[in-house]
């Protein structure tokens, strides 16, 4: 960042090509359309080899459709498999086999009622959104509409690329109506399941260094607030909607996978069942 600082300083017109200036093209850290394993990506709309460290750009991110139409229940029915029912409530449900045995040991009809059967699982729900995950708005929406009708008790937040010390509900408002992570932890008890949904696609210094994210400064490194989430929450899971077979193409897939102890799992029939496994 020094160094840009100084290229913006020295520099006076615009460039092309080259491995030095800020400009388009060729491999200097600078610029957009351009190639370096690791750099600052100026004025690009879209990441070509989601190797920046760091993103100069406004971006705006659109919230998730909890209302998208499922083309595939394979989700719903998935999912469907973490659901634990406890009895609360009035006793207003008929109980049809307490009815039976009842009314056949007294002789006459002996209605039994029970507490209604309610989704007592809570669920906190946590989205990466926008840059690399662009590409798999699809299915995310897909996953947020089953999750809303499978929990009854759901909290959804988004973050981008990895967790800090905010979250938002509204990407609209992402900087300036965060919930501090610190609130979540707070507020949310361990009996809460954890799912995390995202590609775990970025420079491996947004996890290991304070100051590596990608578009603020964040005091503490992205590690340690995956770890404060991993012991706050025993029951947690990193859903990633990137092929399983791709994971090791991305440094930074392999440190979350190991943080988070190996609970990964990807966004197929097959990893939603190991993951919902895992969390029960």
């Amino acid at each position: 960042m020094e160094t840009l600082r100084q290229r913006l300083a020295e520099q006076q017109g615009r460039h092309q090509g080259g491995s030095k200036w800020i400009g388009t093209a060729g491999t200097s850290p600078f610029g957009a359309y351009g190639y370096n394993p690791e750099g600052v990506r100026i004025g690009q709309d879209q990441s070509r080899h989601q190797r920046a460290v760091k993103v100069w750009d406004r971006r705006e991110f659109r919230n998730l459709d909890g209302d998208a139409e499922i083309g595939t229940r394979t989700i719903k029915l998935a999912l469907r498999r973490l659901r634990r029912w406890a009895r609360e409530g009035a006793a207003e449900e008929l109980d049809l086999d307490g009815t039976i045995r009842a009314t056949a040991a007294q002789g006459w009809l002996d209605v039994q009622t029970r507490p209604e059967r309610r989704n007592a699982v809570k669920v906190l729900l946590l989205l990466d959104i926008g840059g690399s995950m662009d590409p798999h708005v699809k299915v995310m929406e897909d996953l947020f509409s089953a999750a809303k009708a499978e929990f009854r008790h759901l909290e959804v937040f988004y973050f981008h690329n990895c967790i800090y010390e905010g979250l938002w509900r509204d990407n609209r408002r992402r900087w300036d109506a965060q919930t501090p992570t610190w609130d979540l932890i707070r507020t949310y008890g361990t009996d809460w399941r954890v799912i995390v949904v995202g590609d775990a696609a970025m420079s491996p210094y947004e996890i290991t260094h304070p100051g590596g994210a990608n578009e603020h400064w964040n005091p503490e490194a992205g590690e340690v607030w995956l770890r404060r989430l991993r012991a706050q929450w025993p029951h947690h899971l990193w859903i990633n909607p990137v092929a399983e077979t791709d994971w090791t193409y991305s440094r930074s897939t392999a440190m979350i996978r190991e943080i988070f102890e190996g609970r990964m799992v990807p966004m197929t029939l097959d990893g939603l069942t190991r993951g919902t496994r895992e969390l029960r």
